[in-house]
């Protein structure tokens, strides 16, 4: 699992952060930080929540 995140379209929410702190975190202006690119499968229901909590569609996985 490959994460990637569109930095601009981040609306700063932070919902991702709060289901996913191990993998994601937020700049001082709110806007998304990926901490790991590629985390481990246990992670994957963490990042699948993360993905449909995003209001802004900003994070994707290949």
């Amino acid at each position: 699992m490959k994460i990637s995140i569109d930095a601009d379209k981040c609306c700063g929410a932070g919902q991702c952060v709060l289901v996913a702190p191990e993998i994601f975190d937020q700049d001082e202006e709110g806007i998304v930080i990926l901490l790991d690119p590629e985390p481990s499968d246990e992670l994957r229901d963490a990042v699948e929540d993360s993905i449909a909590i995003c209001p802004a569609n900003a994070i994707h996985v290949e």
